[in-house]
């Protein structure tokens, strides 16, 4: 079973700002309608939503917790429909700072936890939330977002890694236990992109070193990022699931 993009409903955890907003955009220029999906970033994700009209809304709920997630999709079902596609890009609050980032010898597990929570946590609970409407309808795309830190770990962002990691192992798993709904599960991982709230703090130095060794010479962008995640909820990858397509100009061959 395929449908066009125009005929979706499309759920983007974490869509206020950034990479988020970024892929809203995205699947609102393809006529899909959007809900937008903050724990905190209000007003960022109403000013998204007011810039894209009314096939898109603003849907506030912490994706780890099921009473929330539930009253979201009662929220969602109630303006748009049930989601038909689920953009897990949901983070825990990160900054991509080699200088102040959390060193092994004093790395908690703490930090592991935190991260992982909202990785995999949160698109366990929105998969679980979900999966009943995908079976009703035979058909559902979700899509998580990862790191081509784990091919290239140029950076030791433990904490941040791992989580990603345990996402593509999680994102494969589900791949297998929801394909004979008809649903597929796949991943869209990025390099460093320019810019989002997470990359603000990159020297600049660091964006023209990763620019220089990549073979397109450029850094990725969020739009760039976005709009490879629209091919996993499109018919042409109807036969694809359980996949991982690193998105970062060709600086790492996964």
């Amino acid at each position: 079973m395929t449908r066009p993009l125009s005929d979706l409903t499309v759920l983007v955890t974490g869509g206020g700002r950034g990479l988020g907003a970024s892929i809203a955009r995205a699947f609102h220029r393809e006529g899909a309608r959007v809900a937008v999906n903050f724990r905190r970033s209000r007003e960022a994700a109403e000013a998204l939503v007011a810039d894209l009209g009314p096939r898109a809304a603003a849907f506030q709920a912490d994706v780890t917790d099921p009473a929330q997630v539930a009253a979201m999709l009662d929220a969602i079902r109630a303006r748009f429909g049930l989601p038909d596609v689920l953009v897990h890009n949901a983070l825990a609050d990160f900054a991509f700072n080699g200088d102040a980032r959390a060193h092994l010898d004093r790395l908690t597990w703490a930090e592991m936890a935190r991260q992982l929570e909202t990785a995999v946590g949160g698109a366990l609970t929105c998969m679980q939330a979900l999966q009943p409407h995908f079976a009703q309808q035979g058909f559902g795309r979700v899509i998580t977002v990862g790191t081509n830190l784990m091919q290239n770990p140029v950076v030791p962002y433990h904490d941040y890694t791992a989580a990603k990691g345990a996402l593509l192992a999680f994102t494969r798993t589900a791949a297998k236990e929801l394909g004979p709904l008809g649903v597929t599960v796949n991943m869209v991982s990025g390099g460093l992109l320019r810019t989002t709230d997470a990359s603000a703090a990159t020297p600049e130095a660091v964006f023209d070193i990763i620019a220089a060794q990549t073979p397109l010479g450029r850094v990725t962008t969020p739009a760039d990022m976005a709009d490879a995640v629209l091919f996993f909820a499109a018919p042409w990858s109807r036969a694809v699931t359980g996949q991982n397509l690193i998105v970062d100009g060709g600086l790492v061959f996964g």
